[in-house]
């Protein structure tokens, strides 16, 4: 079995605040949960996700990278006018991204995005992270092209977007191959597209717990990975790419 650093899965401790999302509030998934459900893989680290229901609170990712340990990394959601000094104690507990959730209508006017994304790109080496879909990826090809490193969620989730992410790739974007229960499509060709066109930046994630995903995450999902790749690209999907764009203090 490949060695795992899962580069997209959520903790969702309801001992920590929680906000409903467009009427949607998970259920508890704890760290304990998820190293239990993984328990069976070579799970050697993973990057910790913030989604919408968890606003802009940081104390249950703070507890879940203690817990966790050096290998994980967070990706946090942070509001625009937050102070350099916090963002700058977030890295040093293990934060390394910060996404903006265009999907659920979590972030405000593109240009604050973008003016943010440059800024935590400068200040601590952050990337950033979007979850979107095809209309708003298209719209943005050209700004997310540009930005200094940029990951996206979900194989862009739609069809009508794939075009628009091939394009992307090729510019240096990276993009998650996770969710594969909420695509319109078949991941696994799309999957081997882009990993022609750009090896290093195709990267794994559980997605777990599959938050709203028609189909949760199962083993069938990697099982299918392992029958389309060889082994060199099962390193880079499964480890390598996520490992060398996180950069966990274990892990380096």
């Amino acid at each position: 079995m490949s060695r795992l650093f899962d580069s997209h899965f959520h903790i969702i401790d309801d001992c920590y605040p929680l906000v409903p999302n467009q009427g949607y509030t998970p259920k508890s998934f704890t760290a304990h949960d998820y190293l239990t459900q993984l328990a069976s893989y070579q799970l050697e680290g993973g990057a910790i996700v913030s989604g919408s229901f968890h606003g802009f609170d940081q104390s249950y990712l703070i507890a879940a990278l203690k817990q966790l340990g050096g290998s994980y990394v967070g990706v946090a959601q942070l509001p625009f006018d937050i102070s350099d000094e916090a963002i700058l104690s977030l890295h040093e507990l293990g934060v390394r991204a910060v996404r903006f959730n265009l999907r659920r209508d979590c972030v405000g006017d593109i240009s604050q995005v973008e003016r943010f994304a440059r800024h935590v790109w400068a200040l601590c080496g952050w990337h950033a992270e979007f979850y979107v879909g095809a209309e708003a990826l298209t719209s943005l090809e050209n700004t997310l092209a540009t930005l200094p490193k940029v990951v996206i969620d979900h194989l862009g989730l739609e069809r009508a977007g794939c075009a628009t992410l091939s394009r992307l790739i090729e510019r240096g974007v990276y993009v998650k191959a996770t969710g594969f229960g909420r695509l319109n499509f078949n991941a696994i060709p799309f999957m081997q597209r882009l990993y022609h066109i750009n090896s290093e930046a195709l990267m794994f994630g559980t997605d777990l717990p599959s938050t709203r995903a028609p189909i949760p995450f199962g083993e069938a999902d990697i099982q299918a990975i392992h029958a389309a790749f060889d082994d060199e690209a099962m390193r880079r999907i499964m480890w390598q790419n996520a490992v060398s764009l996180y950069r966990p203090r274990n892990l380096i």
